[in-house]
């Protein structure tokens, strides 16, 4: 339990800001699946751990090909979880309801968010099979920073026309309707 647990921090560390509220939804759904329970409440669950899934094998870097990329499958678990909790409207207390509805329609939006930052083919055929390294961005400059510090541009001289000059011994290769020789 400690290992799936450990897991489970680092993965969060390690995914982006829809991947994480992709996972949020997943919980949430799993949430409102909590009371009476059902076939529907089953398959919300299922959704929601298949989601789950899918994002700690992301965060461990395990390459795996889905075929129309990890945005769109999440996105198509919030349609389906979306309409899990539809079939099952009457059957539940309003407040399953509000946070079922609520986790199927942020899984649906992060996902589409997801799917329109990364192409559908999403992993890259030399991808490392370790978690990339967290990196730190820059901040960014603040107009008029270069010319504070005193950094001076000089313009690009433009460049020199020099004209054919044949060498030595060459000749001219003239046209048809150049040549000299001819009357014409």
């Amino acid at each position: 339990m400690a290992e799936l647990a450990r897991r489970a921090i680092r993965a969060a560390r390690l995914l982006n800001f829809e991947q994480r509220v992709a996972a949020a939804a997943a919980l949430l759904l799993i949430l409102s699946a909590l009371g009476s329970f059902t076939f529907v409440e089953a398959g919300q669950v299922l959704v929601a751990i298949g989601v789950l899934s899918l994002l700690v094998a992301r965060a461990e870097g395990m390459r795996f090909h889905l075929p129309f990329g990890d945005g769109t499958v999440i996105g198509g678990a919030g349609v389906w979880a979306g309409a899990l909790i539809v079939a099952g409207l009457l059957d539940r207390s309003v407040g399953q309801n509000v946070f079922g509805i609520a986790g199927a329609a942020l899984l649906f939006l992060a996902g589409t968010r997801e799917r329109a930052k990364r192409p559908a083919d999403d992993i890259p055929e030399n991808a490392p099979r370790t978690a990339p390294p967290i990196r730190r961005r820059r901040p960014p400059r603040r107009p008029g920073a270069a010319a504070e510090a005193g950094a001076t541009t000089e313009p690009l001289p433009p460049p020199e026309f020099k004209p054919y000059e044949p060498s030595q011994g060459e000749q001219l290769h003239l046209g048809p309707d150049e040549r000299e020789d001819e009357p014409g």
